[in-house]
């Protein structure tokens, strides 16, 4: 309060000098303003407007601190969601690699197995090819032989028809007869 007044005298008493006449007289401009501003001053004293205003800049500077430490708050909560995020991305990366991983070690056995069932299939298909070949070997053996033998015996009954008499062929027609009906009997 002081201060407004000894402001008030200093701003009043500047122009009061530059006037001619008597300050102190309602004819002077500078004193009527002068009274107008001090009674302006004491109505907004008296209606407490300067604690009004005090009052509405100690709020907004209440309501700004506010926003700051909520701005500050959000922040914090920002960095930390974002920490979480980045932690997040560095586990899935990881268990992304390891899957990747273990499918490269998958493929690897998996085609090792392929491999082997591979070479088994081969041998087995050989083993079967060996087989089916030694079985058409001996039936073409057999076939040989029942051929040699057809043969043999038409040769042998062309020489035997040539060289035998007929009494020789009913004596040996005779014995065969005989010898079926004992054998059956």
């Amino acid at each position: 309060m002081k201060k407004l007044v000894a402001l008030i005298v200093t701003t009043a008493a500047t122009p009061a000098f530059a006037a001619s006449g008597p300050f102190f007289s309602l004819r002077n401009t500078d004193f009527v303003v002068l009274l107008g501003f001090i009674l302006f001053i004491g109505v907004l004293v008296k209606f407490g407007v300067p604690s009004m205003l005090t009052g509405m800049l100690d709020k907004r500077a209440t309501d700004i601190r506010s926003e700051l430490d909520e701005a500050r708050a959000l922040r914090e909560e920002a960095q930390s969601v974002l920490a979480s995020y980045e932690r997040k991305q560095r586990e899935v990366q990881e268990q992304a690699d390891a899957i990747v991983k273990q499918a490269k070690l998958d493929a690897d056995a998996a085609a090792e197995k392929a491999k082997d069932d591979l070479k088994t299939s081969i041998a087995r298909r050989l083993a079967s090819a060996q087989e089916q070949i030694a079985s058409a070997e001996a039936s073409a053996v057999r076939e040989v032989r029942n051929t040699a033998v057809a043969v043999a015996i038409g040769a042998a009954q062309d020489v035997i028809a040539k060289s035998m008499t007929a009494a020789e062929a009913n004596t040996l027609i005779d014995d065969a007869i005989s010898e079926v009906s004992t054998k059956l009997h």
